[in-house]
């Protein structure tokens, strides 16, 4: 038995790293696309390799953390819904190194008129993810605090959602040619997924919380 907790323990201590990851990939992300808004096109590639360094270590981890509940044979009950909470937690990470990518690749233009509501529709996205990873801390923690946080999650998504649908319209008022409106508003789309990203994560904590309550 006290093997069994030690390992126990051990899985809980990487799914803690894990989070970890997730949290300071995120505030990375934040300060990459502020950087690209600010045009510092040198210190947006910065944090673009940082967070795919970050993505790179909660892989390992995620691939770590599922090997060990296997190899153990560790909570075989919810064995499965621990799986998928880390792997649906993992795709956040995926969609925020995939955003800054796209950054990086297709250089969208954009003007300083735009750059508040750009850096607000981030900000709403982050705080998502913010309160996503303390609703999973509190999965393993305390289950009563999950519902909590994740009506923070769904709160800002929202709040995610009508930003962007505000700065898409002040973009294609702008001067811009066509072409560059959509360009720039496929990239106010992708960095407001982030936040849709982190909201299916909670549909799915709602899920496996009840079935623990059962």
């Amino acid at each position: 038995m006290p093997i069994l907790l030690k390992r126990i323990k051990i899985i809980e201590s990487k799914i803690d790293e894990f989070l970890d990851l997730i949290s300071d990939a995120s505030l990375i992300f934040q300060k990459g696309v502020n950087y690209y808004l600010h045009g510092n096109k040198e210190e947006f590639e910065n944090r673009l390799k940082s967070v795919s360094e970050y993505e790179r270590k909660a892989d390992e981890i995620r691939v770590e953390i599922e090997r060990n509940l296997y190899i153990h044979t560790l909570i075989p009950e919810s064995r499965g819904d621990v799986l998928g909470i880390m792997e649906h937690t993992d795709d956040v990470i995926d969609i925020m190194k995939e955003t800054l990518i796209l950054f990086s690749i297709e250089s969208p233009e954009t003007i300083p008129e735009l750059t508040e509501l750009f850096e607000e529709v981030t900000e709403a996205s982050i705080q998502g993810v913010d309160f996503m990873v303390k609703a999973v801390r509190a999965f393993f923690k305390d289950l009563q605090a999950v519902y909590d946080h994740i009506h923070k999650v769904y709160f800002y998504e929202k709040e995610a959602d009508k930003i962007a649908e505000k700065l898409k319209r002040k973009i294609f008022k702008s001067n811009l040619e066509l072409s560059k409106k959509l360009h720039l508003s496929r990239f106010v789309t992708s960095v407001e997924k982030v936040s849709d990203y982190a909201e299916d994560v909670c549909d799915r904590l709602s899920i496996c919380v009840i079935k623990r309550q059962i």
